[in-house]
Parts: structure tokens; sequence; C-alpha cells
């Protein structure tokens, strides 16, 4: 439920409808418009009386949320959130860049690669430690180990670093060693891992599920935004369709969906929908120019011999070509790459 008040509304005002709203055991959520501010009840609203709080002075009118991911809803917050990695904002007027590799394969290489990927303009660096393989005999990660050469390399080149968690009783090295924790795709349902999230602080880049409908997704949002942690980026990366000519079909059409439906900024990984380093430049033009706040590619220096996902990785010399021409379009669009 929303509680819209008029813009003289006094700020006493607003303290006795928040006084009687926690009596209920609701949570309230400020949040001020362009030419007004509402205030968002989280929780049970069956106890309330509507024609009380419209007895209240300051209360222009209310207005019910039919969707279920109320707090990631843009009725509920109608300005878009600016979430830091950090120092670098996801979500605001210019598009940030998270690059690196699949796998964290040694500390030479991450910190080689890290260097050359901030020359070329990368904001933030990728890396994974542990790893969610389809066959157990792939290549697991270097777990802690890898957590800690990531954030080394990182710190060395200036740049917040993120990884993928995979297990609730990892989330507190996570937060040791890292600036932003991803939610991969096969976890994006896994509501015991998300709540556990919703009790951290730090962002939390939320891939959707290769199955998952735009509202699913945000359900799965809502489920660590509830929990009290408001930091998450959505991250686009493709879906299962019929299609094989790529790995997955990335839904572009999300970008401009997610903006219509939540305040919350979203982001394209082109790498992982197509599967194939020549197709990735072009739709991480595509999702530049489909308004996403940012992009997530991966890059290796000898893709031919990566212990995993090769064949999606850019060269670092195609990553620097990637970063002039999204340059270019984020420019025409009004926006522009967020300088370093």
């Amino acid at each position: 439920m929303i509680i819209v008040l008029t813009p003289n509304c006094k700020e006493e005002n607003i303290d006795r409808i928040s006084e009687h709203l926690h009596k209920l055991d609701l949570k309230i959520h400020k949040s001020r418009g362009e030419d007004h501010m509402i205030l968002g009840v989280i929780g049970d609203i069956s106890r309330v009386d509507i024609d009380k709080i419209k007895g209240f002075d300051g209360v222009a009118s209310i207005i019910r949320i039919s969707e279920s991911y109320k707090q990631c809803s843009r009725s509920f917050h109608p300005s878009d959130s600016i979430i830091h990695v950090g120092n670098v904002p996801f979500g605001g007027k210019e598009i940030a860049v998270i690059a690196g590799p699949c796998s964290v394969e040694n500390e030479k290489m991450i910190k080689k690669l890290s260097r050359e990927l901030t020359r070329s303009g990368a904001h933030a660096l990728r890396g994974g430690a542990f790893k969610p393989r389809s066959s157990p005999y792939a290549f697991q990660g270097l777990e802690k180990d890898g957590l800690k050469y990531l954030k080394e390399a990182s710190h060395a080149a200036g740049v917040p670093c993120v990884s993928e968690v995979m297990a609730i009783s990892d989330i507190d090295l996570f937060c040791e060693y890292v600036d932003a924790i991803q939610v991969g795709a096969r976890n994006m349902q896994n509501f015991s891992l998300l709540k556990a999230l919703g009790t951290s602080s730090k962002p939390i880049i939320l891939k959707r599920g290769i199955s998952a409908t735009v509202e699913e997704w945000l359900n799965a949002a809502e489920y660590i935004v509830n929990g009290g942690n408001p930091n998450v980026i959505l991250c686009e990366r493709g879906i299962r369709t019929f299609e094989n000519s790529t790995r997955f079909t990335l839904d572009l059409s999300s970008v401009p969906v997610i903006k219509k439906l939540s305040h919350l900024p979203i982001i394209v990984d082109p790498s992982h929908a197509m599967g194939k380093r020549d197709l990735v430049i072009s739709m991480a033009r595509a999702a530049v120019a489909a308004g996403a706040d940012g992009i997530m590619v991966e890059v290796h220096d000898d893709p031919i011999n990566a212990l995993s996902d090769g064949p999606q990785s850019l060269y670092p010399k195609q990553f620097k070509q990637l970063m002039k021409e999204i340059q270019v379009i984020s420019q025409v669009i009004g926006r522009g790459l967020l300088r370093q």
C-alpha cells in the first residue's frame, strides 16, 4: 500500500501516520518524488483501517500495490535507485562496465588481466572463485584462494570486484573479500540463499534464471530487499528458448520492461547469453542502446586455454574496442560511460 501525501504535508503529520502504522507492526518506507512524498507500507495491511488513514492531515490518496514484488516496484519507489559497488554507481545517467575472466585461474593471471582491463576503462573486476559447473569433473574454482587473488588484483588496479556465491555458509567469506556478491542464474530462486543475502549490506547482483519470467525475477529480488538489503542490481543474461544458434536467447526487451516496472538498476551479460565471442560485442552494444545501466563481459588473455567459458571470452584487444564503441552509443542516447 502507498500513502500519497500532500505537497505541503508537515513532518509532524508524517510522524503521526508512521506511529499509527508502526503500532500495527507495519514497516514504513519514505520516498520523495518530484511533486510529493509517498509512504510505502510493508507488511500485512489487512488490519489497516483505510478510512482512518485517509482522515490524517496531509494524506492526499491511498493506492494499493497489486504487484507481489512491492518494494521492488516503481509504484513503491518512483525514482530510479542508484546502487554503489565500491565507488562505482549503477543506475545513474552514466553506464558502468564489469569485466574479467569466468574463473580466477591463478594469481599472476588475474593481476595481469586486471591491469589491462582497467587501462581500457573497466570500472569493476569480475572473477569466479566458486564455480557452479554442469559437470562435477569440470574446474570448480580456487575457492578462498580465488577470492583472495581477486581482491588483491582489484585493489592493485583501484577498482571494486564481484564474484558469485553458491552457499549460505560462504556469505561471510565473500563479505570479507568482494565489493558485490553475485547470485547466479542457477540460484535465482534459491530462496534460503536470497533471504540470507537480505541480511547483508553488500550489493547483490541478481542474475535472471534461465527459465524465469520478469515477474519471477523481480520476486526473487524482493526476497533480498524484504530481508533488509535494498542494494540489488538486476542482471539479464539470457533465457532458454527453442533457439540453439546461441547458448541462450538474450532477452533485451527485459531492459525497458524492468525500467517500467521497477526502480532497480539493470545490467546485461551478453557473454553467457551468446556463448560465442564473435557475437558478444554486437549484443553489448545493443544492451547499451536498449537502456541498460551497465554491462558485464568475460575477458581472458588466453581464452583458447581458459579453464572455463573460453569460447565466449573476449580477448583484451576486443574489450578495448568494445569500450570505444559503447562510449559512442552511450553518448548518442544521452548517457555516456562512467568516468574513472
